[in-house]
């Protein structure tokens, strides 16, 4: 099957029955599900816990920097996805080191989150840190190897509704999860929240356990972590498909970080309380799921490229028209937002799967997340001063063109670009 090509059964898509039928697609996604829905609870408690503690905001705010800044190890730590098993069995064949990878980094967080149990002071935010950023370590060298996993484990033409399906579960732990977390931080403390997302971690190592999975074992890697991580940095970089999608991915997160920022002034501008920008998020978060559960047949009706660049155009349009102060309006442009962004963080993972080698697929997958995912982080940083000088209203126009732009560029990717996307799968690289 093409990436543009159509799957029709009776004249109805049937994309998402299909995935969810697959069983490594089934239990991976349960696995997304159940621990997603511990890390969207503790992200929430975590910083409340600080600020309970201390009393200050600034120190409630670094229980997310101590979570994202891994991130930037990326390509560093997607290797550790890549590596051949230490024994490789005697038929030349079998899982690598992926399988077991998913299962002791969730054992490894399921085991390390109780020593949270002991913070009870300002004396013991430290520890809290500490965790917080070997939580955000596991995690990312976690989704390489998921990545990989699935783009060997899962038939490729389910990859994008896979993608999306992820994407919409994720996101819907986003609007679930919070809620249970504050209410068991209400009543039992950071003890609740802690022991919550522990089991949830050895639900997901279960699931993993499950998965049916054959790969061809690699030879041993050529050079050291830093020439395995260059490695997978220069296949992203020199791929006619991968890096317009992941520089186009990268752009939209710097855009949407500075947007993120300005959001308590959208709601001052609608003449609301702070506390309203829970109900925009909301609102964002149902538009992620929706467009989650139609990606699958968008990616094969449109294509990696023309579905990135639709959406940016999208988001675009929605970020421009915050500007404009009134309710409606701002429910109907966060639903929008929700929708749009997404896009392109699904279809450069869809293409990672599909385009890239299996021996690399961990360290490509960890390079673009971080090109993708590190700009946000500027993105929040730069609006949260931008917001204090200059009208946000002006600021939303500018990112809504920088939008456009970015959107209009993807369009006009080589010709080389869509003829690699458009192979079949059997042509292209193992997985």
């Amino acid at each position: 099957m093409t990436t543009n090509g159509k799957n029709r059964t009776g004249g109805r898509d049937r994309t998402l029955v299909r995935v969810v039928r697959d069983r490594n697609a089934g239990l991976c996604l349960a696995g997304v599900v159940v621990s997603g829905f511990g890390t969207s609870a503790l992200w929430l408690a975590s910083g409340v816990w600080v600020k309970d503690l201390t009393g200050s905001d600034g120190l409630a705010a670094l229980c997310m920097l101590a979570m994202w800044a891994p991130t930037l190890a990326g390509p560093l730590l997607g290797a550790l996805a890549d590596l051949p098993r230490s024994r490789p069995r005697p038929t030349g064949r079998g899982p690598r080191r992926r399988k077991p990878l998913l299962i002791g980094a969730s054992l490894l967080m399921a085991g390390l989150l109780p020593v949270l149990l002991a913070v009870d002071s300002p004396r013991g935010v430290w520890l809290l840190y500490t965790v917080l950023f070997v939580y955000g370590a596991v995690g990312v060298v976690h989704d390489a190897a998921e990545s990989a996993l699935i783009a060997g484990a899962v038939d490729r033409s389910l990859l994008g509704g896979f993608n999306g399906l992820r994407m919409a579960a994720g996101e819907g732990m986003k609007l679930l999860a919070p809620l249970a977390g504050a209410g068991l931080y209400a009543a039992y403390g950071g003890a609740g929240v802690v022991l919550l997302d522990a089991v949830t971690f050895l639900l997901a190592a279960v699931l993993y356990a499950f998965l049916r999975v054959r790969e061809e074992r690699p030879g041993p890697p050529a050079g050291g972590r830093r020439e395995q991580a260059a490695e997978g940095a220069r296949r992203l970089w020199s791929h006619p498909v991968l890096r317009p999608l992941v520089l186009a991915g990268g752009a939209t997160m710097l855009c949407a970080g500075l947007n993120g920022a300005l959001v308590y002034a959208v709601v001052d501008g609608l003449g609301r309380s702070p506390a309203y920008a829970g109900v925009l998020y909301a609102v964002q978060g149902a538009g992620s799921v929706v467009l989650g559960l139609l990606s699958g047949p968008a990616l094969r009706r449109l294509g990696e490229r023309r579905f990135a660049a639709y959406g940016i155009a999208l988001l675009a349009a929605a970020v421009a028209l915050r500007a404009v102060p009134d309710d409606p309006s701002a429910w109907a442009c966060s639903a929008a937002i929700g929708a749009g962004l997404p896009a392109v963080l699904i279809a450069a993972l869809t293409a990672v799967q599909r385009e890239t080698p299996g021996p690399l697929l961990g360290r490509v997958t960890a390079t673009a997340n971080t090109l993708m995912f590190t700009p946000n982080v500027l993105g929040l940083a730069v609006g949260a001063a931008l917001v204090e000088l200059v009208d946000h209203r002006l600021v939303l126009a500018a990112l809504g063109l920088a939008l456009l732009v970015t959107a209009a560029a993807l369009l006009q990717s080589p010709a080389s670009a869509e003829r690699t996307s458009s192979r079949s799968p059997s042509d292209a690289s193992p997985a």
